[in-house]
């Protein structure tokens, strides 16, 4: 959670039991905010006096699904799939405390253009990076921007995982005072 620690606010990690599967029909976007919701409101139960952030984030490629490759091989894969395209990113957060009532999410959509890869540096990205629990086979906080032509959001922090404009929002909203 090093994204949390810019924010400068004390905070402890719990992991949600929450399956991410999509159910039939759903559209990527509406995967992540329910799936940010459902961490939220998963550890809410059991913290109920607690200030919960739960955050999700889903690719989306001509309608597709963009999972996390689990392994090399599968990441070179994905990445040579993704060369010359553009990848949509939904990332969700939500804010929940029982105790309040208080229930906001939000939203930030990115926009990344991939280069056109050859296999080789698909491969050597991969071998440096280590980006096998990462959806689209890359990670913006470290080598990734390398294989872009361009990303596009109004919140930088979105494609890391947690939009931290968007969570500052929610938090001043739920009476949280940031320093």
């Amino acid at each position: 959670m090093g994204l949390l620690k810019r924010l400068g606010i004390p905070f402890s990690c719990q992991a949600p039991a929450v399956s991410e599967l999509p159910l039939p029909g759903e559209a990527a976007s509406a995967l992540t905010h329910r799936l940010a919701l459902a961490q939220a409101n998963s550890i809410a139960d059991s913290n109920p006096s607690a200030v919960i952030i739960g955050s999700d984030q889903v690719g989306e490629c001509k309608g597709r699904t963009i999972n996390k490759p689990g392994g090399a091989v599968d990441a070179v894969a994905q990445l040579l799939q993704l060369s010359g395209q553009t990848v949509n990113f939904h990332t969700a957060v939500a804010v929940v405390c029982a105790a309040t009532g208080f229930c906001r999410t939000a939203q930030v959509e990115t926009e990344v253009r991939f280069r056109i890869l050859e296999e080789d540096e698909a491969r050597r990205y991969v071998e440096w990076d280590r980006p096998l629990d990462c959806a689209g086979s890359f990670k913006a906080e470290s080598a990734g921007p390398a294989l872009m032509e361009a990303m596009i959001s109004n919140d930088p922090t979105a494609i890391i995982g947690l939009p931290l404009i968007s969570l500052a929002g929610l938090l001043r909203a739920a009476g949280y005072q940031l320093p």
